[in-house]
């Protein structure tokens, strides 16, 4: 080889190393896509809910977990570093029950009549062996849509991780806790099987099992009794295969024994005092881990709550005349009564000792969602319970309070960064990151005023993530 191609060689073999360095260095300080792995928010104030808020500090996140919190933290130098000085960083908000993943048709295709699926034939129950309505096998992470328009909407919000189920039957499906960034369905999944939904009501219908209140109890209490039975007898046929019959095969026993196993807290659905009353009793009665649901009405039995150390994730859609209802149509002093005193649950609960979160509800926007927080801060509720009921309170009644709920070490990088108080009316949400992914959020351009000139300007917005109001 002469001296020119060794020469030529050697200047290959250098300009290789170059480009491989920094292709590593490059992928070290950003993710795929191209998207950066390591932040700083500086200068801000930290409200870590776990721990008082630090007026004056820096979070550090380092590839999708918070690495640091305080005053005095080294910011690691292939970090993007964001000023927080006037603005507030607060944990994401945990929204403890709704359908985002599920997205519903638009209005402009119900309206031009769109084919629809032929409805699947009615299977008439003709006891508690039928099953009906129930497919607890069903879980909402195999069936989330990617594209539901309100995932962008309630991440530009604060919202960064949602309780998400499916929503019809007694036991209509396993409820996933998922966070609101990916690329695909698998990069939102946090906890596929986070509760298992229980709807204690009657089915209706004359003909139908359980058509009634007292049927469909009886036929849950047949359920966990049921699956208490397969829980004890499978391990003791296995153990004792070809002395015994075998088992019979009940997909509906087998996958409630296994979430009850895996310590899956049961979501029981009760929302005037009575139904929660019973809800509680059922809980003791079938010694299982349950939270109630709805519990709207808990002003009234909040000790009860408290008693039985059972929490509560409460129903922000509060009780109100609907807008097609009668004028002239007579309203109860109880219905009277129950609009008005439903936004103080949340402080009755606080005031006993009760754990609880909040969920949407079908609330059709997160400014509605932080409108009804407001009226229950107005009923008494404090600014510090609110917060935690949509961060480490939330976080705990499904078990991830390990790794969600609040801004420590460690844990999920699932942050948001505001220019005030999170509930309050005109903050606006700057920055949000999930899973360590950075979400810039823009206020929408305002519009144009008209002119003589320009009697027809139209608005301009922004290419990014819409911003919510409040």
């Amino acid at each position: 080889m002469t001296p020119n191609q060794n020469r030529r060689r050697l200047s290959l073999m250098f300009f290789a190393a170059v480009i491989l360095s920094s292709f590593v260095w490059a992928f070290s300080a950003r993710g795929e896509g191209g998207e950066p792995r390591y932040f700083a928010i500086v200068n801000a104030r930290i409200v870590p809910v776990s721990a008082p808020p630090i007026e004056k500090g820096t979070v550090v996140i380092a590839r999708g977990l918070i690495q640091a919190v305080g005053t005095n933290v080294p910011i690691p130098p292939e970090a993007w570093v964001i000023d927080g000085t006037g603005l507030t960083v607060y944990p994401g908000l945990i929204d403890a029950g709704t359908d985002l993943g599920f997205p519903k048709p638009d209005a402009a295709d119900e309206s031009a009549g769109a084919a629809k699926p032929p409805a699947p034939p009615r299977e008439y129950a003709m006891g508690p062996e039928d099953r009906p309505a129930t497919t607890p096998w069903r879980v909402a992470a195999d069936e989330l849509k990617i594209t539901d328009k309100r995932i962008p909407v309630w991440r530009s919000a604060g919202f960064t991780t949602v309780l998400t189920a499916p929503d019809s039957g007694i036991f209509p499906g396993q409820a996933s806790l998922i966070d609101l960034a990916g690329d695909r369905v698998g990069d939102l999944v946090v906890k596929p099987t986070a509760a298992l939904p229980v709807t204690l009501k009657g089915l209706g219908g004359f003909f139908s099992f359980p058509g009634s209140l007292m049927g469909t109890i009886a036929y849950v209490r047949q359920v966990f009794d049921d699956t208490e039975w397969y829980a004890q007898a499978e391990p003791i046929y296995e153990a004792n295969v070809g002395k015994s019959e075998r088992l019979r095969y009940d997909r509906t026993e087998r996958v409630i024994e296994l979430s009850l196993r895996n310590n899956e807290v049961v979501l029981l659905s009760a929302n005037n005092s009575i139904e929660i009353l019973r809800a509680l009793h059922l809980a003791e009665e079938w010694k299982i881990k349950a939270a109630i649901q709805g519990a709207q009405q808990s002003y009234a039995v909040a000790g009860a709550i408290a008693a039985r150390k059972i929490p509560v994730l409460v129903n922000l859609k509060w009780p109100e005349r609907a807008k097609d209802a009668d004028p002239e149509a007579e309203v109860t002093l109880r219905e009277l009564r129950f609009r008005d005193r439903a936004p103080s649950s949340p402080v009755s609960l606080e005031k006993a000792g009760a754990r609880f979160a909040f969920y949407s509800g079908g609330l059709p926007a997160p400014k509605d969602i932080f409108k009804n927080v407001r009226k229950a801060v107005s009923a008494g509720l404090t600014p510090e319970a609110a917060l935690r009921a949509f961060t480490v309170d939330a976080a705990a009644i499904l078990s991830v309070d390990d790794r969600l709920g609040s801004i420590e070490p460690g844990k999920i990088a699932n942050v948001v960064v505001a220019d005030g108080d999170i509930f309050g009316e005109k903050t606006k949400v700057k920055h949000v990151f999930v899973d360590g992914r950075w979400f810039e959020i823009h206020e929408e351009a305002p519009p144009e005023t008209p002119t003589a000139k320009n009697p027809a300007a139209p608005a301009v917005l922004t290419d990014s993530e819409p911003e919510v109001g409040r």
